[in-house]
């Protein structure tokens, strides 16, 4: 469980592909602090589980379904990614709820200035998830925990302030660029639990008698 507010921006050291599996290695030392095998670190808003570390770096495997769903099939050495820890129990809850499982990717389509905010617009690629995307609710955009302004049929856009925007990787984003969205779990949840469909009764199970024992030798 994480709360979209980054605590380092890291970079990429080592990069292995195997087909849709990745092996990354990612330089970084806030978050390696006191870490251990198995613990979690969100990287671009995806958990991934730590294999190895050491003081300045730590890795990581993407399985098929992460690649596929998310930008990480898109990094290269050298650029930076946005780092979380799990919350603690007991920590503060300063951004949303945020699992780390993305649901998609998304790509930007303009960058601009509003006063001291910089303001994205961005496209869905799969247009239903914004069922879960609302003004003024919360979506997680590469790990950073956002509210987003508007939506339409297919964009949302988010509100950056200049701190959030030099304390993460997005301040590199640019139009063109795919970034990784989580809907708000919540929402996701609620749409469930209206929508769900009992599935039908299986045919019940016949009974164990006498004469089926008979019939295949067990009396």
């Amino acid at each position: 469980m994480f709360t979209g507010l980054v605590e380092e921006v890291g970079k990429m050291k080592g990069i292995t592909k195997q087909g849709e599996a990745m092996r990354l290695v990612i330089g970084a030392s806030l978050v390696t602090d006191g870490v251990k095998l198995g613990d979690s670190i969100s990287v671009n808003g995806v958990c991934l589980t730590v294999t190895s570390f050491d003081g300045a770096s730590f890795a990581a495997d993407v399985m098929p379904e992460t690649y596929r769903k998310s930008n990480l099939q898109q990094l290269r050495a050298g650029e930076q990614v946005n780092l979380e820890r799990a919350m603690q129990a007991g920590g503060r809850f300063g951004g949303h709820i945020v699992q780390g499982h993305v649901d998609g990717t998304g790509k930007i389509t303009s960058r601009e200035t509003d006063a001291n905010a910089v303001v994205y617009k961005i496209h869905i690629d799969d247009a239903d998830m914004l069922r879960y995307v609302i003004p003024k609710g919360s979506i997680t955009i590469d790990g950073i925990s956002l509210t987003v302004v508007d939506t339409s049929s297919h964009t949302l856009s988010v509100s950056i302030i200049p701190h959030t925007l030099g304390e993460t990787a997005l301040q590199h984003k640019r139009a063109g660029d795919t970034v990784n969205i989580e809907c708000d779990v919540i929402g996701k949840y609620v749409d469930h639990l209206l929508h769900f469909k009992q599935p039908e009764a299986l045919p019940a199970k016949a009974k164990l008698t006498t004469s089926f024992l008979m019939e295949n030798g067990f009396l």
